[in-house]
Parts: C-alpha cells; structure tokens; sequence
C-alpha cells in the first residue's frame, strides 16, 4: 500500500548547516499495517511524514501508495489518498466554520467539484452517525464554531475529518502529545478503534514508547536518517520499554544517561 525506496533528504546543502535529514530509507507496509515510529529528536520522523504527504520532495528516491508512483504529485494532488493528524489541535479544521462545514470539506476531499448543494438532509444524518461514534456529544452541536472546541474535541474531529474517505494512508503525526493524560488516552481509544474498524494503512510518530508498544502491528526505530530497528508483530508483542532502550543503546554504539527522556 505504502512503498518508500532510498528516499533520501538533505538541507542546507553545501553550507555549514548541512543536514541529511533522511539517508536512503526504505520502508514498505502492506495493506492494514500500522506501524508506530519511535525515534530522538532530528531523527527524521516528521520529514519522512512530509516526503510521504508531498509537503516535501526527496532529493532522490521514489514514493508509491497503492502502486501508484507519487513522486511527482504536490500536497493537494495527494489529499485524496491520504489522511493526516498533527501534533497542534489548532491544525487540520478550519475554526471560523461550523463543525458541520468542516465535515462537508472532508467529505468532498476525494471527489469532484461541481455546483451542488453542500450539506443535504441525509448528509447531515450521516454526518450525525459519525459524530456520535466519538461519544462525545458533537452530533448535537453540528452548528457549533470548531474553534470554540476543546482541544481534545478538535483532535477527535480532525481524526474523524481524516479517516472520513477512508484513505489509502493515514499519518499520524504525535497527535495526542498536545493533549493531557486523560484526552490523550482517549484520542488513543478513538484511534485504535478506527483503524481497526476501518483497516486503514497507517503509520504513527510518537515520543510515547507505551503507546508505540501498545498500538499497531510493527514498531519502527529511526535515529540520524536511518531506520535502525523494525520489530514485526510476533516480536513487538513481547517487546517491553526497558528492552526497547537497551535496543536503542546497543544500535546507537553510545551510553546516553538520558535515553528514557530521549525516546520517551
């Protein structure tokens, strides 16, 4: 479904503040994956989501989702095959809309635009039916200004805004690192049970090593450009965050007093 081969990345090139931000990373997931990425800052997590969105090119190496070479695809010709969450619950809606105005928007990202009527009745029921998946009384207030939400509100909006098409890929970048303790657990619930339900290919950045271990069925380790540690399902399920430190010291070849807070 997701195919990456020797993506690599450079900044600033040829200056003092060169940067290879990803060194020929190749990373291939099948159609349901979900796989966590876990990795210190500058490791290159959130470029690789970029490469993948078309908010950045690769210098060299090729991106394809479901076989279709993407390459050459800005951001918005790539919307429609993917769904992505930020960290900022401010990002992924539109404020000044209604919630409802922000589903119709979601809801249009993968057709055609044409002079019709934005939200008809049975749009509306739908609209409704998906809202009340999130437990979160939101069918009720379908005129309500999405920017007077609460953050945890708006990232379960944003997720559902994300997965309505249900898209080829869905990029979940750290977003429930924004919320506390008890928001975040439940965007977590919202999240398992929407992948699953809709058996979406996804792939998730988290500093949270519970979370990395808890969700998905592959765990990825990434650490100066490179992907370092790609755990499959039979193994990830025995994995624990102390084995997964002294993973991350051995590949490194450096004793950090700080590794916990480095991954964590």
């Amino acid at each position: 479904m997701l195919k990456l081969t020797n993506i690599y990345k450079v900044f600033n090139e040829g200056t003092v503040d060169e940067k290879v931000s990803l060194d020929r990373v190749n990373l291939e997931l099948k159609p349901g994956d979900f796989v966590t990425i876990i990795g210190s800052n500058g490791a290159g997590k959130s470029t690789l989501m970029n490469i993948i969105s078309g908010v950045l090119l690769p210098d060299y190496g090729t991106v394809e989702i479901d076989g279709n070479m993407v390459n050459h695809l800005p951001e918005y010709r790539r919307a429609p095959m993917i769904g992505r969450v930020f960290q900022d619950p401010m990002a992924g809606t539109a404020p000044a809309m209604t919630i409802e105005e922000n589903l119709a928007l979601a809801y249009s990202r993968d057709k055609k635009r044409g002079l019709r009527r934005g939200v008809t009745a049975k749009r509306r029921d739908e609209f409704r039916t998906y809202l009340q998946s999130l437990h979160l009384g939101l069918e009720d207030r379908l005129n309500a200004k999405v920017g007077l939400l609460s953050g945890g509100e708006r990232q379960a909006l944003s997720l559902l805004m994300a997965t309505f098409t249900e898209p080829k890929v869905l990029l979940l970048d750290e977003h429930t690192a924004a919320l506390d303790p008890a928001r975040a657990q439940r965007i977590t619930e919202l999240t398992e049970e929407i992948v699953s339900r809709q058996k979406l290919t996804t792939l998730m950045v988290t500093h949270n090593m519970q979370q990395a271990l808890d969700l998905g069925n592959r765990l990825i380790m990434m650490d100066k450009g490179n992907i370092i540690l790609d755990v499959p399902e039979s193994e990830k399920q025995h994995l624990t965050i102390e084995r997964l430190l002294d993973e991350f010291q051995r590949l490194r070849g450096e004793k950090f007093a700080s590794d916990r807070a480095v991954l964590a």
